[in-house]
């Protein structure tokens, strides 16, 4: 019984104890980087976003946030990108082409005066910020006749913030956002207490099993549970002789028909004593916990295990190559969690 309570405690996102902002922003001050600038305000942001989301200021926690940010944008709030003008101008016309918006009305919209007697074109390839570029755009879309259904979903922006953290993650989980707010969620993302607050919520607001820091970090990259369901496809792949992309995708969003894990899954069926639905009613758990008590799941493990005649893992790195306008060389899911390990690494030396 003490065992399968503290299984269970394993499996809940630490509660915040009782514990004095002050000394949260004062262990702070330990653990950021000797060169950030305005620690105190850094300090301060990141202990209310903690408090707010009820999330333990461990150490281990802590540094984990400091990794990330120090990684994404090494501590800037807007963080400048070189040649985002040009790179945003590419990505509206790749959007616009795959909505079947002809590229001359593009050209005509953005060759239109805006209010500072400049054309939008200019103004696109003078940014040097995804704030700046956001605002922009928001402009851009107010200021024309119909703006908002011409180009309201040509937005080259889906990130921002000093932990780059998804501007549809932060607008899905506003609820309890602690701040009074001027304008929208996504102008909250390029602000420094906002961009941490919910990229606090994305990296540490879920409960998990994962015995190494490394393992959020490339969930933070690649979705909730991203390793974990990469563990089970792997061990899919044991039981079932498929070729599964180890990408933690169980199901693709809005798929009718099943995909490849699924199909992998439901050759299982007669052996796990599953019928289709169930299968599919199961894997639709992959962002949450409750997968790990699922039928499948052990159902799957226990046969991958006695396949090897050893526990296999249950998370392994995702096989993601990033994939962004702003990236211009080839970057993996791997990469990037084992660039915020070692600084995570660092920050716990300190």
């Amino acid at each position: 019984m003490l065992l399968a309570l503290l299984q269970g405690c394993a499996g809940r996102r630490e509660e915040a104890p009782e514990v004095d902002p002050a000394q949260v922003r004062a262990q702070l001050m330990r653990l950021l980087p000797a060169s950030v600038k305005d620690r105190q305000g850094w300090a301060e942001d990141i202990q209310v976003a903690f408090t707010a989301q009820g999330i333990a200021p461990s150490r281990s926690n802590l540094c984990a946030v400091l990794a990330v940010t120090e990684q994404e944008s090494t501590f800037t709030a807007d963080p400048q990108v070189p040649n985002l003008g040009r790179t945003a101008r590419e990505e509206i016309d790749r959007r616009a082409a795959r909505l079947h918006i002809p590229r001359l009305l593009v050209d005509g919209a953005l060759a239109t005066p805006s209010a500072n007697g400049q054309s939008y074109q200019q103004r696109l390839l003078a940014v040097r910020s995804e704030k700046q570029l956001s605002a922009l755009f928001d402009d851009f879309i107010a200021g024309l006749p119909l703006g908002d259904k011409l180009l309201g979903g040509l937005n080259p922006v889906r990130t921002g913030g000093p932990m780059q953290v998804s501007i549809d993650f932060a607008e899905r989980h506003a609820k309890d956002y602690p701040y009074q707010r001027q304008g929208t969620i996504r102008q909250e993302v390029f602000s420094r207490r906002g961009g941490l607050y919910f990229g606090i919520a994305h990296l540490l607001g879920y409960p998990a099993h994962y015995e190494r820091p490394l393992y959020r970090f490339a969930d933070f990259n690649a979705g909730w549970y991203a390793s974990r369901n990469a563990a089970f496809q792997a061990a899919l792949n044991s039981v079932t002789g498929a070729e599964l992309a180890l990408d933690g995708d169980l199901i693709a969003p809005g798929a009718i028909l099943p995909g490849t894990t699924e199909r992998a899954a439901r050759s299982l069926g007669v052996k796990l004593g599953l019928r289709n639905p169930q299968i599919r009613s199961q894997l639709e758990l992959e962002n949450s916990l409750a997968l790990e008590d699922s039928a499948l799941y052990r159902g799957v493990f226990a046969l991958a295990d006695a396949k090897a005649g050893k526990p296999l893992p249950r998370a392994v790195l995702p096989g993601i190559v990033l994939k962004s306008p702003k990236i211009t060389r080839k970057l993996t899911t791997a990469w990037f969690a084992g660039r915020v390990e070692e600084r995570y690494q660092r920050c716990m030396t300190r």
